[in-house]
């Protein structure tokens, strides 16, 4: 059983689909309260209910509209306690092919959007000494190997950083960060993240490269190893401290699938191992040669 004394508020972005959709039906069925928010009212329209409100919100728009709709926010219940950054676009793309423009509209949604939210209702939690604010990443963070998501890659990575930085900062506030780090999914996300394609010209050099990781991608789509109920299902005992999470410490990481986890490892590994072979080089920038830890 929960321990808490009352419903939880949270307020999540990216609602119309996939996990933030999910996870706003997943948190109203335990019993909590939830702002859902989207570009679109249409597309989150029918999550209208008693303990379920519904916002507008483009993460890409200017500081001073999200800080007004996190104003809005808060006075629909008097508070929010969870931030849930969820919205972001999986755009395909080759590096050289869109260019940093490519790089910066990925970053504007995936990482620039959730530093904005995140920082309009930092006041309200510091206020009230506590809350808990939460960031959907993702295992392609660490998984480059596969090309094509360079962008997408680098905003997840960012977002990591960030957050764990973030951590650090508030934690002296009763101010929670929880990253949730899931693997390939059940959701539309390759279907979306086609539509969003970032690049400006096709160079003939990478066909090849492209059709090959194009046919890949649609393959696998819809065999996705990951349940999307059963990942927002853990999200939602994280916070709540129930469940799979009862009697445990918040995480700051929840690595969520078999193939993110072996993906992790492997990325683990292969940094050991390359540690360990140019140990001697690495030590050896010491000064006076000698191996001080700091």
């Amino acid at each position: 059983m929960s321990a808490l004394s009352q419903p939880l508020v949270w307020f999540i972005t990216g609602t119309s689909a996939g996990f933030g959709s999910i996870l706003a039906k997943t948190a109203l069925a335990r019993g909590d309260r939830v702002i859902a928010s989207a570009r679109s009212l249409d597309k989150i329209k029918h999550l209208e209910s008693d303990n379920c409100r519904t916002l507008q919100l483009d993460v890409t728009d200017t500081e001073e509209a999200i800080k007004a709709s996190a104003k809005e926010a808060i006075d629909f219940w008097g508070r929010v306690d969870v931030v849930v950054n969820n919205a972001g676009i999986g755009a395909p793309g080759i590096a050289e092919e869109v260019g940093a423009a490519g790089f910066l509209k990925q970053f504007q949604t995936n990482f620039f959007g959730a530093i904005n939210v995140t920082n309009a209702f930092l006041p309200y939690m510091r206020a009230a000494k506590s809350g808990t604010v939460v960031f959907i990443g993702s295992r392609h963070a660490w998984m480059t190997r596969n090309p094509t998501l360079r962008p997408y890659n680098s905003s997840k990575a960012a977002l990591h950083a960030y957050a764990e930085t973030l951590q650090n900062e508030i934690k002296q506030f009763g101010i929670r960060v929880f990253i949730a780090q899931p693997g390939a999914h059940r959701t539309d996300v390759i279907t979306t993240s086609i539509s969003n394609n970032l690049t400006r010209e096709k160079i003939p050099d990478y066909e090849d490269m492209r059709a090959a990781l194009a046919a890949r991608y649609w393959k696998q789509n819809g065999m996705q190893p990951g349940d999307p109920e059963k990942a927002m299902s853990a999200v939602v005992d994280v916070v709540r401290g129930e469940g799979v999470a009862e009697g445990r410490t918040m995480p700051l990481w929840l690595v969520l699938g078999t193939d993110a986890e072996q993906d992790l490892r492997d990325f683990c590994a292969d940094r050991l191992k390359n540690l360990d072979e140019w140990q001697d080089v690495t030590r050896g920038c010491a000064v006076n040669g000698e191996f001080v830890l700091v």
